[in-house]
């Protein structure tokens, strides 16, 4: 019987280039999407899918991550002398629990394979769930939800994808199809990053992935790949190679490209516009510029 997803790891060493000068002094991991930072979105998924462990993979300027998943004792006893209870129930309810969450750091940007790599004393012998921060999934089911679901009738490793105009294929890692129902594919290779010319499909990884721990041997044996990083596709395309199974899931839920200035905007739009709360001011408020 295989064993269940228990550990996700957050990779949030990035330096957030692409959105710059939004995160020269901030991680691209806190940038607030209407009224929550975007790891607190990733915790939150991860919960819903059953993760019981959070592991994340710092680098140096990342302490506001870490301190906001502590308590905040000033901040409580203010509110509790104000009278805000609610509010800080709200605060308390999202926080994981003592001994859930641990840091490791990646000292160097060697990419994401290496990332995942630094993690491997936490996760251990157990397939794992990585998830990339600044690619936010909102809608139902959760995505990692979905994804957990599928990998307990499926087993193997599991990655969700999304079709992209094959003009675009060389952004990313790029599934070869043997086998399609509509929402769950099998593969049988990665190619990261290919030309559009030879990309073997459309068919590309976004952030979310469930994986065998036998990937971190791999990981170590690495050179250097695409971008001159350690790719976690080549890894995965190790484990394909021995026989292990792959597939992709067509997630429900929407993504959006946070760690790019126009996803960001519309991410805060589209969830804004969703908020119970702010959605029909909003909406009115859009109103008047266009």
């Amino acid at each position: 019987m295989q064993k269940p997803v228990r550990k996700a790891v957050f990779p949030v060493a990035g330096l957030g280039t692409r959105i710059l000068p939004a995160t020269k002094a901030m991680p691209k991991e806190m940038l607030p999407v209407v009224d929550k930072p975007l790891i607190q979105y990733a915790i939150e998924e991860a919960r819903a899918a059953g993760i019981e462990e959070f592991y994340f993979v710092t680098g140096r300027a990342k302490s506001a991550i870490e301190d906001h998943f502590d308590v905040a004792f000033e901040l409580e006893a203010t509110l509790r002398e104000r009278g805000r209870n609610e509010t800080l129930d709200e605060l308390r309810a999202w926080l994981p629990a003592a001994g859930q969450v641990a840091y490791t750091r990646q000292q160097r940007p060697l990419g994401l394979g290496h990332a995942v790599w630094c993690a491997r004393n936490l996760v251990g012998d157990e397939p794992f769930a990585v998830i990339l921060v600044d690619d936010l999934m909102a809608g139902e089911p959760p995505c990692l939800k979905q994804m957990v679901e599928a990998y307990e009738r499926t087993g193997g490793n599991i990655v969700a994808v999304v079709e992209v105009p094959r003009e675009q294929t060389r952004r990313y890692g790029v599934l070869d199809i043997v086998k399609d129902d509509g929402v769950l594919v099998r593969a049988k290779g990665v190619v990261e990053k290919p030309d559009p010319a030879v990309a073997p499909s459309t068919l590309t990884i976004i952030g979310r992935y469930i994986i065998q721990p036998e990937i971190f041997r791999h990981l170590g044996e690495l050179k250097p790949g695409a971008g001159g990083e350690i790719q976690l596709t080549d890894g995965l395309d190790k484990l394909i190679a021995e026989g292990q199974a792959f597939y992709g899931l067509r997630a429900a839920a929407r993504r959006f490209d946070c760690g790019d200035k126009l996803g960001y905007l519309e991410a805060n739009i589209a969830l804004g516009l969703a908020h119970p709360a702010l959605g029909h001011d909003l909406r009115r408020l859009l109103a008047t510029y266009l």
